[in-house]
């Protein structure tokens, strides 16, 4: 009974700078459980052993079919389920998708930050602690809302992030799909005293080393992986930017996929958005960095489309990630991977033939595809994500960024408002380069992808020029000189 007792303990005291991801906010924000949450969510209990002693509160929008997916949504450290609830943005897609949302909730008596204990084994593996508890909820959600076991998804903030992945590691046979912001590769961290290597800084593990992390978590199991995206701020120097690297090098590594991008793409917010696809060149992994950004939770107060969510402590205005990622996923489609969304009827018309990329100049790409019968509007997306809805056969996509590969599929749109089934997938890259410089540690030059590093020792990406020690002592200044080539030009740009 007296180890049981004095890892409670520990787990309960906690350290101020590694149990709790936003331990900043510690000091301002009270840390017991409320007795319910607010705001539209409704408590559940009865959903099981819950060896992890969490909450489980959901949000179903009203009328909601059988058969519809479940998204999984975790808070951060010093957060609860409703903070997550009023301000990541997901009820708004849950009502304009389709779908149920599980809010689980940790405290206190599990943490002295409320932090989901993505570092401790006894919370993060499979079958056991917190991590059970929530797939536990999961099978609560199917039988309250007959939702759909292939369409799970779970996605997380900071310390939520980093249970994410490890549920994505532990449980690839139930969820689909994870969203990791601000977070942690899957397993980087087995206790609290490693947390803090894992938060500050890098392992250097090779992308194989972190692969075989998640592999490890359920040994045989030859099922299909979860499709991840990967939310990160530039500037976070809570959960420092090179996780979200090693994030990238570890999924890449579970779908045996390359880490070069298969595409770039230029979002709202400052942000770029990655692809990583697999063999049918269907995204697998998406990488979102958001330059400036610090720890949290991308939203973008506002009633349009692709707007969500509400500022507060560590929900931060760039981008509605919440949009996005239900994007990447599929949720406004049927699930049937033919791209009709959820309340449409009719039958599906065919994907349009031809789709071709002309002229291409630094900021556009000219786009033309044959016509469909029956068609009265076309939906055009560039990464995934629709740019336009013309209704002729051609359009040109402007404000571009210079010398960038844009991956372009085009659906076509009948009367009644269902989406056709999309095209085969076409890209094109924009002309011209201006060349960039950026003064910098060897460390940020590393984090921001224009170095890396090898025994120890920085490497300017490109031209391969040493640039010393990997560690933040050591300042360059590297000029862009083409896409993804870098030479060190300490003596003037």
């Amino acid at each position: 009974m007296r180890p049981t007792f004095l890892r409670r303990l520990v787990r309960r005291i906690g350290t101020f700078a590694v149990s709790g991801l936003l331990a900043a906010a510690a000091g301002t924000v009270a840390l017991a459980q409320p007795a319910a949450a607010a705001g539209g969510l409704t408590p559940v209990t009865g959903f099981g052993s819950n060896p992890g002693n969490l909450s489980m509160y959901t949000y179903v929008p009203a009328g909601l079919p059988a058969g519809a997916p479940v998204v999984v949504a975790l808070h951060g450290c010093a957060q609860s389920a409703d903070a997550y609830y009023a301000s990541s943005g997901w009820p708004k897609f849950a009502d304009a998708y389709g779908f149920a949302v599980v809010f689980p909730q940790t405290s206190s008596a599990n943490n002295a930050l409320s932090c989901f204990g993505w570092f401790d084994p006894a919370d993060s593996t499979r079958g056991k602690g917190e991590a059970a508890s929530i797939t536990q909820m999961v099978t609560k959600a199917q039988a309250l809302y007959g939702s759909d076991a292939d369409r799970v998804y779970v996605t997380g903030l900071s310390a939520g992030g980093g249970m994410a992945a490890n549920l994505l590691a532990a449980y690839p046979d139930v969820f689909a799909g994870g969203s990791i912001a601000s977070g942690l590769p899957a397993q980087c961290a087995t206790s609290q005293v490693g947390a803090s290597s894992c938060q500050y800084g890098s392992l250097n593990l090779t992308p194989a080393q972190w692969g075989a992390k998640v592999r490890a978590q359920y040994p045989g199991y030859t099922g299909p992986w979860p499709r991840v995206a990967i939310w990160q701020g530039t500037s976070d120097y809570t959960v420092h930017p090179v996780n979200a690297t090693e994030l990238r090098d570890q999924w890449t590594d579970v779908w045996g996929i390359s880490q070069t991008p298969s595409s770039t793409a230029t979002l709202p917010g400052n942000t770029t958005m990655t692809s990583y696809d697999d063999a049918s060149g269907k995204p697998a992994v998406r990488l979102y960095q958001i330059s400036g950004m610090g720890h949290g939770l991308a939203v973008n107060p506002g009633s349009g489309a692709q707007q969500c969510g509400s500022t507060a402590a560590y929900f931060l205005n760039t981008i509605c990630s919440s949009y996005y990622t239900a994007q990447f996923w599929g949720l406004d489609q049927d699930g049937d991977g033919g791209g009709t969304d959820p309340g449409e009827g009719g039958e599906k018309l065919p994907a349009p033939a031809g789709l071709a990329a002309g002229t291409t100049t630094d900021t556009s790409v000219a786009l033309s595809w044959s016509p469909v019968q029956g068609a009265a509007s076309y939906r055009v997306l560039r990464g995934g994500t629709q740019v336009a809805a013309p209704t002729g056969t051609a359009f040109t996509d402007t404000g571009l960024s210079p010398a960038t590969a844009y991956t372009y599929t085009v659906a076509a749109v009948a009367a009644d408002g269902t989406v056709g089934t999309a095209s085969a997938a076409v890209s094109a890259t924009t002309t011209g380069y201006t060349p960039t410089c950026a003064t910098a540690t060897n460390y940020a030059h590393v984090v921001a992808g224009r170095a890396h590093t090898s025994g120890g020792y920085t490497y300017a990406n490109g031209s391969e020029q040493n640039m010393g020690l990997y560690n933040v002592f050591v300042t360059h200044t590297l000029k862009q000189t083409s896409p993804g080539h870098y030479v060190i030009a300490d003596s003037g740009c």
